[in-house]
């Protein structure tokens, strides 16, 4: 455990993943006092101001209470937006694959903006809400996913459609994760929610704050992703600290913790190269979806998936030795190069290191013996079934 804790530790001094702000003035969150206050070590990510870890614990240390009990990850960065009008579900199903019309009030999906190419843009959480569509992207891709959606909303209203995509500036967002944050989240809101399904979303009274609740998140474990005015998230968030079940937790455990649960970052493990057949991301595209096509891509992306193409599949690999970082290069058993690593950590979880990686098709069988370059050394490899350890949500 020694080794995982300086190596996660490293991961941050030397940047790791997290996007510099390019010269910028470092935007913060609404909780940056709060963080300061709990002894919080800042970095930069996507232009933000972000806290990677604590005084009281370590990116391992955080990662562990998270499996065991819970924590809150400020995730305010994040873009959220409301589409609204008559023809947001026209509107949105050009831009992302999921079938939104068909979602259940209150139903939550996965979904994927694509490109003309057949690649990805950014995936998405969208939430069916009475009156409109709640969405949820990446902060690496705010002003990015918010320009095309404004685009095409123009180019929608032009042709007489009622549609129009509403930035939620008001709203902070964090997520509570873990097996104890049900029970933490009840005391706050007064009632059971047990009979809530995992990827739905609720406007629920939190200490008496309308706050929209999803069950989702970005761990593996139960949790829950609240979207809270702004004005009352540092007594929210206070106030669920004050359980010794909660601690605050920063980027270091977040990204160590989706990767153990199988999930991609953006910008690392997909981009606008990668198509959602090579991503392995098929089931994202709703039934309907593949049948209609009508998204941007859709005819590269559906010849695809009927004929199983792409040159390349998204792979968890258990890597033996030194732990395997992004671009590291990939091995056939005969030493031909045959993919690339697109991230890597050693798992606090499992005690091994785990990385997620592109090869070629006829590579990517699960049990498949391969090698990976890690610093000039050549090192074991092999495929295994994502995610590395069992997703923990919440079931009915």
């Amino acid at each position: 455990m020694a080794t995982v804790t300086r190596t996660l530790q490293g991961t941050l001094r030397t940047g790791g993943r997290f996007m510099s702000t390019g010269g910028a003035p470092a935007r913060r969150t609404a909780l940056y006092d709060l963080h300061k206050q709990h002894g919080a070590r800042f970095g930069p990510f996507a232009g933000w101001d972000m806290p990677l870890v604590y005084s009281d614990q370590g990116a391992l240390d955080s990662h562990l209470h998270t499996r065991k009990h819970a924590s809150i990850f400020d995730v305010s960065h994040m873009l959220q937006t409301r589409v609204v009008g008559a023809d947001r579900h026209r509107f949105l199903e050009h831009l992302v694959v999921g079938d939104l019309k068909e979602l259940p009030e209150g139903g939550s999906t996965l979904s994927l903006f694509t490109n003309e190419q057949g690649g990805i843009e950014d995936d998405t959480i969208i939430t069916q809400q009475k009156d409109s569509l709640y969405v949820v992207s990446n902060a690496g891709c705010a002003d990015k996913d918010y320009a095309h959606l404004q685009k095409y909303a123009r180019i929608f209203q032009d042709q007489g459609a009622d549609v129009e995509v509403r930035k939620i500036e008001d709203h902070s967002l964090i997520a509570l994760q873990g097996p104890s944050a049900q029970a933490a989240l009840e005391l706050l809101a007064g009632a059971s929610l047990a009979q809530m399904p995992f990827m739905t979303g609720q406007v629920l009274e939190i200490s008496g704050v309308p706050c929209h609740v999803a069950r989702s998140g970005y761990t593996g474990e139960d949790g829950f992703e609240l979207s809270i005015p702004t004005s009352e998230v540092v007594g929210i968030t206070a106030r669920l600290l004050e359980n010794p079940e909660v601690k605050l937790a920063g980027l270091g455990a977040r990204d160590s913790l989706r990767l153990e649960a199988g999930l991609c970052l953006y910008g690392s493990d997909i981009d606008s190269t990668t198509t959602p057949m090579e991503a392995n991301l098929v089931w994202t595209i709703g039934k309907r979806r593949r049948a209609e096509g009508g998204f941007i891509g859709a005819d590269v992306i559906l010849d695809q998936v009927a004929k199983k193409g792409g040159v390349r599949r998204r792979v968890g690999l258990i890597v033996e030795g030194a732990p395997a970082r992004a671009h590291a290069k990939v091995l056939s058993a005969e030493g031909e190069e045959v993919g690339e690593i697109t991230s890597g950590v050693p798992s606090p979880s499992l005690g091994k290191n785990v990385a997620m990686a592109y090869v070629r098709k006829g590579f990517n069988k699960r049990g498949t013996e391969l090698k990976v370059k890690v610093r000039n050394r050549v090192q074991n490899a092999t495929v295994v079934k994502m995610p590395f350890v069992p997703a923990n949500y919440h079931k009915i």
